[in-house]
Order: structure tokens, then sequence, then C-alpha cells
């Protein structure tokens, strides 16, 4: 499974609703007394107690056919009580909406969730995307998206040699502007398939926020 933010942002970034979910096609349960959806509340429960400490947390509840996978991923600055929080709306809100699907996975601005019935830690597949962007435009678009790429490739390859797998920094720009960025990986990825990770991500920056003032993309797998 991978996760991976990444996003410049310049000044800030505009703040949207989270993001639908995408609802696995891997099964559905039963809405009365299914053995898979104890399972999940037991891990739901887990997730909302092992993620914030660390701003990571995964596990797995059960045993096969009725067994539970999943994780949450914080964002590497978020402090404990906000991760904390965010993990347990996550977990919540991904119930609501996708209530008798054996797999989901839905990002917020400070933290993503995953659940899934089959194995899937130390996987990478970011076919499963998500885009958010600034609706304001740069002034010096071509300058500015090679300096996006820059300063994420070179935040890229301190996540993946980072046991944290997180890292974030800055670059000047024209005039007095500033970029920021950030790039993260889940935890269960080696270094190598958070390093594909991010390098698959950052190229589709373009797909999304082509000389925008702040973009983040984000992935998963189900």
């Amino acid at each position: 499974m991978t996760a991976v933010l990444a996003y410049p942002i310049i000044y800030s970034i505009i703040l949207l609703p989270p993001p639908e979910p995408v609802c696995s096609n891997s099964g559905n349960f039963s809405a009365y007394n299914d053995p898979y959806e104890a399972n999940l509340n037991v891990l739901t429960g887990y997730l909302s107690i092992q993620a914030p400490p660390s701003g990571f947390g995964l596990g797995s509840i059960g045993q096969n056919p009725n067994q539970a996978y999943g994780l949450a991923l914080c964002r590497g600055d978020v402090s404990t009580p906000d991760c904390k929080t965010c993990v347990l709306e996550a977990g919540s809100e991904i119930r609501k909406r996708c209530p008798y699907d054996k797999g989901a996975i839905i990002w917020y601005d400070n933290c993503l969730f995953k659940y899934s019935n089959m194995a899937f830690f130390g996987h990478v597949d970011n076919q499963n995307m998500f885009y958010m962007w600034n609706l304001n435009n740069v002034s010096e678009p071509q300058s500015f998206n090679a300096k996006t790429k820059e300063l994420l490739s070179e935040l890229a390859t301190q996540a993946y040699t980072n046991p944290k797998m997180y890292a974030a920094g800055e670059m000047e720009l024209y005039g007095s502007k500033k970029l920021y960025g950030l790039t993260q990986c889940t935890k269960d990825l080696s270094s190598t398939e958070c390093k594909k990770c991010l390098d698959d991500i950052i190229g589709e920056l373009p797909s999304c926020c082509d000389g925008k003032e702040g973009g983040r993309v984000g992935g998963g797998s189900l």
C-alpha cells in the first residue's frame, strides 16, 4: 500500500471539504451482525489510538476470510491532538460514506485513513489519487513549475532516506516570495518503494496544479 502527500504551497492552500472517499469493489459485508464489520469496528478504534503518538498506525484484526487490514497516516507537521482528531473523524466519515464496503480510503487535509479485506501493507499503487489546488495562478508559471519540481524532488530524496519518511522545506522564488513543499510516505513502504511512489506523484502535479499558487496530490491503493 502507498499513501503519499506531496504539495507545493505559496502562502496558503485553499482548504476544501474532504475529497470523496474511494469505496473498494473488493466485496461487501451484510448490515447486521457481520464478523467482518465487528473486526473493522475494533480496527478503527485501534488505529485511532495507535496513530496519533507517531503520526502513523497500521494493523489487522481477525482471521480470513473476515480479516480487516487498515492504516492511518497523519501529515508529518501535524500535532498529536490534531492527528487524533483527524483520524477519529476520518474513521467515522469513511464508514458513513462506504457503509458496507470491505475496503475504502479517504483523504483529509491532516490525515488519510484506509482499510481493506486484502493485505496491502508494503505495496505501491498510485492508481487511486486525489488532487487539491489553489484557484489563484502564479505570475511566472514556467519558472514556478520548474522550481516546484526541483524542490519536491529534493524533498523526496530526504523523505525516502528518513526513517519518518517525511520531509518539508522551502525555496526562494522570484521577488520576495518563497515556495514551500512537503513530501511523505506511509511507513510500511521500503525506501525504494517510497522513492517510486513520490516520483510518480510528483509527475502528477502538472495534471492538476500547473501554474497554480498551491497544490496537493495524494495517492493510495485499494
